[in-house]
């Protein structure tokens, strides 16, 4: 199993940026992919699920209205959308595969996404 994400991404306050996370070693509709970011200094941060299989998404209250993620099954990619981004949005994203009853088995190698003018 591998997760395989995009590369580390430099951005201005206010724009947007997308985060791809590409899956392989499994069946890619077989499970949720979760998001999860950790800022400098700071612990882990859910920031929502997706399923692969019908694109359904929940999204923690404090990102849903500036994240949006999206699955293509053509190419085992997810990806996450992140809009207005601010200074505090400076972390390492994560995905990673959410096994029921388990919780987070397998991550991505993680993308640093800096926010600075």
């Amino acid at each position: 199993v591998q997760l395989v994400q995009s590369g580390a991404e430099l951005r201005n306050p206010g724009t947007s940026v997308k985060v791809s996370c590409k899956i392989s070693g499994y069946t890619f509709i077989n499970y949720y992919i979760d998001w999860v970011r950790q800022a400098p200094g700071q612990g882990l941060e859910w920031m929502g699920r997706i399923d692969p299989e019908n694109g359904g998404t929940h999204y923690a209250q404090k990102f849903q209205d500036r994240v949006t993620f999206k699955a293509d099954a053509s190419t085992s990619t997810v990806s996450a959308d992140l809009i207005s981004v601010r200074s505090e949005d400076t972390a390492v994203y994560y995905c990673a595969r959410r096994v029921p009853a388990f919780g987070l088995d397998f991550w991505g190698q993680g993308t640093l996404v800096t926010v600075s003018s």
